[in-house]
């Protein structure tokens, strides 16, 4: 049907046209950004009325005959009243009418509604010095009316919300009767996300609510922003469902009278306090509200930000909502039409991508970097065509299953299976040397204000590697299978990312009843809407940022876990933390089983690695000592089953005063209990000489081994005879972090020469013994490489003769002091061994070589001195990573070398002798 066609037929009702009159006395402005907004001049192409002004870009237009809601009511007993407001507070909305089509989004901050009247406006103006000389207290009361105006409008939205949910609960009831007003696919399409859209809303509400009324200019609310604007992918699906809900809803008012008068007669509570009190509503009204509402979620933080101050903790979590938000707004302005239509399938059904990412396939033992695309009906798996001169980026389609045909295949994923090309750690090590190089380059270049061509260059160079390592380092297994034969195996990286894709999955399958197939036409179609419906556009690493953007955090993460709550039954529990580097994840520690409880109390610590970290992942799993416990479908997987997972994002303005912070994560009814605290490496790795020159931690090697009488430490050689008795086996002995409190009882019994350690070492988790053998090694005064030679051994590696580099290094190392040539000596053949069961415990010598590599040469004393800002010591430069690279690569080349020439004798002594 036309435009025209449509236009002319809703007048010719009645129901779809027609309005109030608009209130003589103009609108005030709003304090909070709720649902008015200032006038403007009209847009291009925007109709408007003669001799008033329109209040909202191109297209984005509310239904005329739209019964108003009060502009942001605010209880004055409990906030105040806000200075320069001269209109009445329960003054109506401009009335606005939409298009056909969706709106165009306006998220630039001209458009942001300002605080006060235009008197004030126009002092502000006439004195702009005036606005950086006010104190404290009135900034922070200025803080509060618009945070007082945002929950006044919060709480207008969720009546409309409220409205909208109320007949959804009988209509549902009604559509298994023999006598349905509506179908359930109907309803669904018509208040689709409707439901999780008031969740989020109320949850904000419900935060943001007490903290303004015990308010004070240290109250934060920055994480609510945060929080809120990272759940506007929700809005995506509305929006993208909007023009289809309407189309739905219309056609359904025609054909049913029942429901056309309910559509017409929805009741929204005008305020909070006045229950009783209600105003008449379309349903064409409450359904734009919504789209209404995402228009404007970068105007609060606009007024918000303008008045926080920047040393305010609120300030970059504002920012980085902003930021989302202005994403979010431009990613779904592009062409919003013809990506409506595209999608739309045959008999008025609707097709609505709910995610996607760039993943690795496994075709025919090789890798290859696809973009999958789940919709609420079908998996579609694509490949980016490469793109010639001026041509718009397009795909492939690979393959597709509906969603009613897929189910994953039960085969053992827990491992990497032989099938799996694994590649090697070096290979990705030099990727990352790479990619850490290219990006010094590209900084080095703006500094020198080189031209653009060149820094293009850089960044093609930057996204090529960036992609290989994406395509290179997952290597487990997630395979999809179709009822028709076919299957499919996908490589990622952490447990999270599985159980994130199959939960979404499953979720959308229980929605989907009829299988299909799509034709030739069909699927162009569908394959030529990813380019505008894709939501992931470059590949996901977290180096792979804009400038402004943090590069991660470096340095050392302690993470306690306290406990969790909400398990229904009793069970053996455990959780895992994971952190990314390089944009994959990794597992790091893993909490003891907690044996048959609802509520697992942990508590304890541990201390985590970052390399360029930007989130910390937990999963909590029940442990399954019998497979016949899992659910016939999930009998592949590990013995053990996730039962939920969360995120914390790392942020570097939050974590940087290096006080523990306690936070709570829910995932699927459970919350888990954590406190993090964060030391950057700058800190961390700075070698500090212990007062106490009697204990071991902290004194210098000569000094211990001279007061023992023996060749090696007494620490050295218990852990590492207690590692090789029962810990050679386990799975990332070394990487994984051990209990921080057990490795601090460790260190305080080797520090008073208790005689009961090797008992207490008998009784604690293995993990917690490696940590303590690192603590000892990082802890030394000087490193086992010693200051003196470090930058010799930086050298040598770099030589590329490979003759030069092995004479240059060994005479290096048979340089050192003999305390610590022996001692090095005895760990590496240590190491070693434990390489030797790396297909058991998955270390190899690359990654015992990350491991230890820092722990064993980083310098006691840095040239430069700690920088004066906090955030350039907590994001460490390009040049730390290269450095710290470095020192991987010079264990890593002893760890290789067959033999090393030290006389027979002193070695002997060392490694077979008692009496070391």
């Amino acid at each position: 049907m036309s435009k025209r066609a449509l236009t002319g037929r809703r007048q010719r009702r009645g129901r779809w046209a027609g309005g109030p009159p608009r209130s003589p006395c103009p609108p005030r402005r709003p304090h909070g950004g709720s649902d008015s907004g200032p006038p403007e001049p009209p847009a291009a192409g925007c109709e408007a009325e003669p001799g008033k002004s329109s209040v909202h870009p191109v297209g984005c237009r509310l239904p005329a005959d739209s019964p108003k809601s009060p502009v942001d009511r605010q209880p004055d007993a409990l906030f105040g009243t806000p200075p320069g407001f001269g209109c009445a507070v329960d003054r109506a909305e401009e009335p606005r009418r939409p298009q056909d089509g969706l709106p165009y989004i306006d998220d630039s901050p001209a458009s942001s509604p300002h605080l006060g009247s235009k008197a004030r406006g126009s002092r502000d103006a006439a004195e702009p010095s005036r606005a950086g000389e006010l104190d404290l207290e009135k900034g922070s009361e200025m803080r509060k009316w618009v945070l007082s105006g945002i929950l006044a409008s919060e709480e207008t939205y969720l009546s409309h919300l409220e409205a909208l949910l109320l007949p959804m609960k009988p209509l549902k009831a009604a559509a298994t009767t023999s006598q349905p007003v509506l179908t359930s696919q109907q309803i669904e399409t018509i208040f689709f996300k409707v439901p999780e859209l008031y969740e989020i809303h109320k949850d904000f509400y419900d935060g943001l609510l007490p903290r303004v009324q015990q308010w004070g200019h240290q109250q934060r609310v920055g994480d609510l922003f945060q929080k809120l604007a990272s759940q506007l992918g929700v809005y995506r699906a509305f929006v993208d469902n909007y023009e289809v809900a309407m189309e739905t809803a219309e056609k359904c008012c025609q054909a049913n009278a029942q429901f056309a008068e309910i559509s017409e007669n929805l009741r929204a509570r005008s305020n909070k306090e006045a229950k009783d009190q209600t105003t008449k509503n379309s349903l064409e009204t409450l359904l734009y509200k919504p789209v209404d509402r995402v228009t404007r979620s970068t105007l609060v933080l606009h007024d918000l930000l303008k008045h926080t101050p920047p040393s305010h903790p609120d300030h970059p979590l504002l920012q980085d909502a902003l930021r989302i938000s202005q994403n979010f707004l431009s990613s779904i302005n592009e062409e919003i039409t013809p990506r409506r239509q595209s999608m739309t399938v045959k008999k008025g059904e609707h097709r609505q991508l709910l995610k996607d990412s760039f993943m690795v396939e496994l075709v025919e033992g090789a890798r290859k970097l696809r973009h999958v695309f789940l919709f609420t009906d079908l998996l579609l798996c694509t490949k980016l065509k490469k793109q010639s001169g001026g041509k718009t980026q397009q795909y492939d389609c690979k393959w597709y299953i509906p969603l009613t045909d897929l189910s994953f295949q039960t085969v053992d994923e827990s491992e990497a299976t032989p099938s799996i090309p694994l590649v090697l750690d070096e290979e990705l090590d030099a990727m990352k040397i790479k990619i850490s190089q290219i990006k010094s380059d590209i900084q080095r270049e703006k500094r020198a204000n080189k031209g653009s061509k060149a820094i293009e260059r850089l960044r093609k160079k930057l996204s090529e590697q960036e992609s290989l390592l994406l395509l290179m380092s997952p290597n487990m297994a997630f395979r999809v299978h179709s009822r028709h034969g076919k299957s499919y195996t996908f490589l990622i990286s952490s447990d999270y990312e599985r159980a994130e894709w199959r939960e979404n999955i499953r979720e959308q399958q229980k929605k989907c009843f009829k299988s299909f197939s799509l034709t030739s036409v069909e699927l162009q179609m569908l394959t030529n809407s990813c380019v505008k419906l894709q939501t992931v556009h470059s590949i996901p690493l977290t180096i792979n940022k804009e400038d402004d953007e943090s590069p991660g955090l470096y340095g050392f993460l302690n993470v306690i876990v306290h406990s969790a709550t909400g398990f229904k039954q009793s069970s053996s529990l455990y959780c895992t933390l994971e952190v990314d580097s390089f944009g994959y994840f990794v597992n790091k520690a893993k909490t003891r089983v907690y044996r048959d409880t609802a509520e697992p109390n942990w508590n304890e610590e541990f201390e985590i690695e970052l390399e360029g970290s930007q989130t910390l992942r937990i999963l909590c799993y029940e442990k399954c000592y019998h497979k016949t416990r899992l659910a016939k479908e999930d009998s592949g997987e590990s013995a053990d089953r996730i039962v939920g997972k969360g995120q914390v994002q790392l942020d570097p303005q939050t974590l940087q005063d290096r006080d523990w912070q306690r936070t709570v994560i829910a995932m699927n009814g459970i919350e888990v209990k954590l406190s993090i605290k964060f030391t950057s490496r700058e800190f961390s790795l700075k070698r500090m000489p212990s007062r106490k020159q009697t204990g071991v931690f902290g004194v210098k090697i000569a000094v211990v081994t001279k007061r023992e009488r023996s060749k090696v430490p007494y620490i050295v050689r218990q852990c590492v005879e207690e590692i090789e008795r029962r810990g050679m086996e386990e799975v990332g002995i070394y990487r994984v972090s051990g209990v921080a409190t057990d490795i601090q009882a460790l260190k305080a019994a080797f520090d008073v020469n208790n005689k009961d350690v090797s008992v207490m070492m008998s009784e604690m988790d293995v993990n917690a013994i490696a940590g303590t053998l690192k603590l000892y090694f990082r802890e030394l005064p000087e490193p086992l490489f010693t200051d003196e030679f470090y930058p010799n051994f930086a050298e040598g590696i770099a030589l590329s003769d490979p003759v030069a580099k092995e004479s240059c290094m060994l005479n290096l190392l048979l340089s050192l002091p003999e305390a610590n040539l022996l001692t090095f000596l005895f760990l590496l053949d240590h190491l070693k061994r434990v390489a030797e069961k790396e297909t058991v415990n998955k270390m190899s010598l690359h990654n015992l070589a990350t491991v230890f590599g820092p722990t064993l040469l980083r310098p006691s004393e840095k040239e430069n001195k700690l920088p004066a800002n906090p955030s350039q010591a907590i994001s460490m430069t390009d040049s730390w990573s290269l450095e710290v690279m470095s020192q991987v690569q010079v264990l890593l080349y002893f760890l290789q070398l067959e033999a090393i020439p030290a006389p027979d004798s002193r070695r002997q002594s060392v490694l077979f002798s008692t009496e070391v």
